[in-house]
């Protein structure tokens, strides 16, 4: 019956907890069903911290679970994956892909390069910063870090007096950014300098790309020296 599938709320109240919406972000990344033991490696938790959170998933329908018979002899290990069926959240839709290919290609076919993807890059980061400069004001290191990690990126940040290295610890546009990565990394690139070039106060010394190193990284400098913004990784 209809009426008995958890709702769209009781799906966004089972987002709502951080740990819960963590593991829904690695197994939505990941190309194969996980363990519960692989995603408490990869979130640095205890098993028996997970269990409880993927049951709740399970439960309002987020997730769907398969047993492997290579586990443990007389248990079988539980995979989960998201259902077939869970709602999209938001969340990039299956389009995107294919969307990112035929720019790619259209790029190709118009010439465009490194040069142009800079500025596309610039002008999209100028306009996500915009909005950040109205109201109270967010320090550039903790806002920039905000973005990138709601992009998907997963950045780690080392900040010492007025220098700052953020490295990009998951890439969400890998498979293509190794096929152009003359196009990709510096849309990325473009997007950072616009973003922080808009918000003041900083800018972009260096950007290594997936071609210089993995993971990729940008070099900050900022006009004065950086105060420890709250949730960003300081080392």
């Amino acid at each position: 019956m209809p009426g008995d599938r958890p709702g769209r709320l009781e799906i966004l109240k089972a987002l709502g907890d951080n740990t819960r919406y963590a593991i829904y972000l690695e197994l939505a990344r990941s190309p194969a069903p996980l363990a519960t033991a692989d995603i408490a490696d990869t979130l640095e938790l205890h098993p028996n911290t997970v269990r409880p959170h993927l049951e709740r998933m399970r439960e309002v329908g987020l997730l769907q679970v398969e047993s492997d018979p290579r586990g443990a002899p007389g248990r079988p290990q539980h995979r989960y994956s998201l259902a077939a069926d869970s709602p999209g959240l938001g969340f990039e839709p299956p389009a995107f892909p294919m969307l990112a290919q035929m720019l790619l290609r259209l790029a190709e076919a118009t010439g465009a390069g490194a040069e142009e993807a800079l500025r596309a890059g610039e002008a999209q980061g100028r306009d996500d910063a915009a909005p950040l400069c109205e109201g109270p004001h967010k320090p550039c290191l903790a806002a920039l870090t905000g973005r990138m990690t709601d992009m998907g990126f997963d950045p780690a940040v080392v900040a010492e007096g007025q220098t700052a290295s953020m490295a990009f610890t998951h890439c969400p546009f890998r498979e293509l950014a190794e096929l152009r990565p003359d196009l990709v990394c510096n849309l990325h690139r473009g997007l950072v300098a616009g973003f922080t070039e808009t918000l003041g106060g900083t800018r972009v010394a260096g950007f290594s790309t997936l071609v210089d190193r993995d993971p990729c990284r940008v070099e900050l400098v900022f006009s004065d020296p950086i105060e420890e913004p709250i949730g960003v990784p300081v080392g």
